[in-house]
């Protein structure tokens, strides 16, 4: 009986299907990944903003986390949407408790139509409690900038971000490039020792609702299955870029990318 390939994400449920547990579980399916969740709050969301938000209890997560625990057990962690410090402290403790050793860590701060999803003293508990227990960590430049104190406007800049976060204890980071003006799209990873660059075309759309949650389930899904971080995070870059070539044209805002374009795109 061959093995199972099992991840879970403890985020936040987006209700227009596009962000949030929702991205990550499809993509852990598209990648051959059985997924499991566990809620931290829920959002009245679409392509137009958030319109609420309804974080559950910490009692609420802790339990979600420990019938997985108890049961399932995970190959990869993904942490998204976690609200507040004492639930970014809750999952901290119960991923030490349960031994969960592929951690990735999406720092989620801002939704695309700004409403915030981080409260402000969340973020020391970040850094404290959870981005020392992290394999990968994949912020976008605001969040390294948020997370560091460093404004970004060039890529040595990046690096320099890159290196803080990792002095956080982080074992690797992902500085993506989404953010900037450059005519490529280029993630910065770091190691600790080395830096690698991964280049795809930027592409024009204001389609790119859940990219990131995207781009960190797909690592968390390759990890899952054992790759290393390297080829983890190429195959998200390929994911992700398939994912917004082929957007859906869903709604009046920042549209969803397609979680299924990578599979298409392989059988083409």
């Amino acid at each position: 009986m061959r093995k199972v390939s099992k991840a879970l994400t403890i985020a936040g449920s987006d209700s227009g299907g596009g962000a949030g547990i929702q991205a990550d579980l499809k993509t852990f399916q598209e990648l051959g990944v059985f997924g499991m969740s566990a809620l931290t709050a829920v959002t009245a969301q679409n392509t137009l903003g958030v319109q609420g938000v309804y974080p559950l209890t910490v009692e609420a997560v802790k339990q979600q986390i420990d019938s997985i625990g108890s049961d399932l057990g995970t190959d990869a962690v993904k942490t998204g949407m976690l609200f507040s410090s004492e639930i970014i402290q809750a999952v901290a403790e119960k991923i030490e408790e349960y031994g969960w050793n592929n951690l990735v860590v999406d720092p989620v701060m801002i939704a695309k139509g700004g409403a915030s999803l981080l409260q402000t003293e969340a973020v020391s508990a970040l850094k404290n409690y959870l981005i020392p227990l992290a394999m990968v960590v994949t912020p976008n430049i605001p969040e390294a900038e948020v997370m560091t104190g460093i404004s970004i406007q060039s890529m040595e800049e990046r690096k320099h971000a890159a290196e803080r976060i990792i002095e956080l204890g982080a074992r690797n980071v992902v500085i993506k490039g989404g953010h900037d003006d450059e005519k490529d799209a280029v993630d910065l990873l770091f190691d600790g020792k080395e830096f690698s660059f991964f280049t795809g075309k930027r592409m024009q759309t204001k389609n790119t609702h859940g990219t990131g949650c995207t781009f960190a389930a797909a690592i968390t899904a390759e990890l899952a299955k054992g790759k290393s971080v390297k080829e983890a995070v190429q195959t998200a870059k390929r994911f992700i870029e398939a994912a917004i070539r082929y957007d859906l044209g869903l709604g009046n805002g920042h549209g969803p990318t397609n979680h299924w374009a990578f599979r298409m795109e392989g059988s083409r």
